[in-house]
């Protein structure tokens, strides 16, 4: 039998089942690892991004509440399979697409969770640099190097140690974060200005769809891969209605909040609005107090450390899922390496920061949603456990490979990157994205809708219907036995 694992010790668990005895706790104790996670001044910085497709006040509010909002949702009917089947995301992923056959959504989902936990890392150590510069401390090589030993220390040693820890330390980075950024929404409310909040043109529908997406793929679409990780240590008579909210509310709640203060702040200056495009994180430290600065490189280092440790822990699982043969605590390590390479090219060697990233949200943001469009189909229409012995079994009522799945995803792919551009050019190799804008009369890479990312939300809508009206014999059958 499988032990509790014990917070001063590495949890060995990996993508096996969690065993009755070792499930514990409410579906509220959720918030807390999803509120720590996303309770980041990186939020306030999409107020900015949202600004840059060309909306108003009320149409950039009502796209980050929405987007927000939704996209954990999404999160949140994944959060089910957690309860239901114990064992993380990527794993129970298998009864959708087989065994082996979801060794390709959780490559992908590697990819992003190492992509996301590197961007995080590098935003962190860059907010650093920005503080001790803007104190009149050295911000160079050393300070930068220093920051990134910190901020790897905490995030792959939390991510090591496994899920207790990972609880302990969230919530008090929830505790810490929330008052902090309190304080600084505080500070930054003289900075607001209705006058110029009033005078933002109103966007069209495509700039409205396309900050839309961009907020889905930036929040939760980010997190989707991983929504049942820590659900899964729920005892399996916990409210289903509870666990979607909580998951909703944790993840939500902060986000939905800061990115609508980070559009009041942004559309009051176009200054700081050119600025955060240029430094996400630093350039909110303009409108600050000398003495707030370096609680602001707390709550901004926190905030993004928090959100890293759950990349990370997660990250780790679908390298286990991909067919990887590893202990948990070394796949964590080895994603660290990652995450510390990667991090090391972007501080030290990248020319912008944004440009790539954004390139990152959309690009991957596509396979993402056809998948989830899959599974989040898939949790709906079943009604019972899943078959906890087959969830490792390719012979079993999973299958192997479950070749409509796989298709949906592949379809979904096709049609979302045609429907996707690059808006920066950068990287350069990614300009090949939009070839359908033209041929589907949307005006082309440089048309009214090669910015409006509807390839994200056609994915999304591919999976989920094609799942919706395809699988839904299969999974009844999945859940006789046959």
């Amino acid at each position: 039998m499988t032990t509790a694992p014990d917070v001063r010790t590495v949890e060995r668990q990996g993508t096996d089942v969690i065993a009755e005895s070792d499930r514990k706790g409410t579906p509220r104790g959720l918030f807390w690892p999803w509120f720590a996670a996303n309770v980041s001044v990186l939020g306030l910085s999409y107020g900015s991004f949202v600004l840059g497709f060309g909306t108003s006040l009320l149409q950039a509010t009502v796209v980050s509440v929405v987007g927000v909002a939704f996209s954990f949702l999404l999160c949140g009917i994944v959060a089910i399979a957690g309860k239901r089947g114990s064992a993380p995301t990527m794993v129970l992923s298998r009864a959708a697409f087989g065994v082996r056959g979801n060794r390709l959504p959780s490559f992908l989902s590697w990819v992003l969770t190492v992509g996301w936990e590197t961007a995080l890392a590098s935003l962190a150590v860059l907010a650093t640099s920005t503080v001790f510069r803007e104190l009149g401390w050295d911000d160079g090589v050393v300070t930068k190097l220093v920051a990134l030993l910190v901020v790897a220390a905490l995030v792959v040693g939390a991510g090591i140690a496994g899920f207790d820890v990972i609880m302990r330390l969230q919530t008090v980075i929830t505790v810490v974060t929330a008052v902090l950024t309190v304080v600084y929404v505080v500070l930054a409310v003289p900075s607001i200005d209705p006058g110029a909040l009033g005078a933002l043109p109103a966007g069209s529908t495509q700039n409205v769809v396309g900050a839309l997406v961009l907020v889905m793929t930036g929040f939760g679409l980010g997190w989707v891969n991983a929504a049942a990780d820590y659900s899964r240590y729920l005892p399996r008579s916990s409210s289903t209605g509870g666990v979607v909210w909580w998951t909703t509310f944790g993840g939500a709640l902060a986000p939905a909040v800061l990115v609508v203060v980070g559009v009041l702040l942004a559309g009051s200056s176009k200054d700081l609005d050119a600025a955060i495009r240029i430094d996400p994180i630093g350039a909110l430290t303009t409108i600050l107090p000398v003495w707030f600065l370096i609680p602001f490189a707390l709550v901004a280092i926190l905030g993004l450390v928090g959100g890293a440790v759950l990349d990370i822990y997660s990250s780790g699982l679908a390298l286990l899922s991909a067919g990887v043969r590893i202990p948990r605590p070394v796949a964590a390590g080895v994603d660290g390496v990652f995450m510390v390479a990667g991090a090391v090219y972007v501080v030290f060697f990248a020319p912008t920061f944004i440009a790539p990233f954004q390139a990152f949200l959309i690009t991957l943001g596509v396979p993402v949603a056809a998948w989830a469009g899959v599974f989040v189909a898939d949790v709906l229409l079943r009604r019972r456990a899943y078959a906890e012995s087959e969830l490792e079994d390719r012979r079993g009522r999973y299958g192997d490979v479950r070749w409509a799945a796989i298709a949906l995803v592949l379809v979904g792919t096709a049609l979302g990157w045609g429907l996707v551009t690059n808006t920066s050019g950068v990287p350069a190799w990614l300009n090949w994205q939009g070839y359908l804008l033209g041929p589907f009369g949307l005006g082309g890479r440089t048309g009214d809708w090669a910015y409006a990312n509807l390839g994200v939300l056609v994915a999304l809508v591919v999976g989920f219907v094609g799942t919706v009206l395809g699988a839904r014999g299969s999974v009844r059958r999945q859940e006789a036995g046959a």
